[in-house]
């Protein structure tokens, strides 16, 4: 049997066959599950309060888009741009906001939608950052979780997989802007040579 791309099915796209991508840690039918039970999940606890959703950019943006169409109430969307890992492959530390919200957080309940928390460092400073604009609530649907990687306690409502402490690209995240528009998760397994 083959896909509509004549590429026989089950087999790795050719994003996926490249060297720097390593195995699989989450794989599309996995993630698609597991965010249509969040989606399950997150439209009974807002029932009669739809939530403002706050993706968190560039990584979450695959995540944030499946989770909103899951979510079977009249959610509004809103996006920030975050930066703390530059063009490493571990984060900085150091948090800088490239896009703010450009909407009011006032009395809102609002539901920040992460890609992935390694550290906890960037998760912890926005946290501080929107409460100080004082929503009705602040939750918080993190896709991924590394295991053992967190420097701060964090109160996670809402979480996707916990993963080993590993480096992975894939449906939305990247390295150095690259390897975002693969449907799993993946190991990265370093640059190609």
């Amino acid at each position: 049997m083959t896909t509509a791309g004549n590429e026989p099915t089950g087999a790795p796209s050719r994003l996926e066959a490249r060297p720097e991508v390593g195995k699989v840690i989450v794989s599309e039918p996995e993630l698609q599950a597991r965010i249509a039970e969040l989606g399950t999940r997150i439209t009974e606890d807002y029932a009669g309060r739809p939530p403002l959703l706050v993706g968190v950019l560039k990584g979450a943006f695959m995540f944030m888009s499946d989770l909103s169409r899951a979510i079977d109430l009249p959610a509004e969307i809103d996006f920030m741009a975050v930066s703390s890992y530059g063009s490493a492959t571990r984060t900085s530390g150091v948090v800088r906001i490239v896009k703010d919200l450009d909407v009011d957080l006032l009395d809102r309940d609002v539901l920040v939608v992460e890609d992935i928390v390694d550290s906890g460092l960037t998760l912890s400073y926005l946290q501080r950052y929107l409460l100080a604009r004082r929503p009705a609530s602040l939750e918080v649907c993190a896709l991924l979780v590394k295991e053992g990687q967190q420097r701060t306690t964090l109160d996670l409502r809402y979480v996707g997989f916990h993963i080993p402490a590993e480096f992975v690209v894939g449906y939305g995240l990247d390295v150095d802007e690259r390897l975002r528009n693969i449907k799993a998760i993946h190991a990265y397994a370093g640059p190609a040579s």
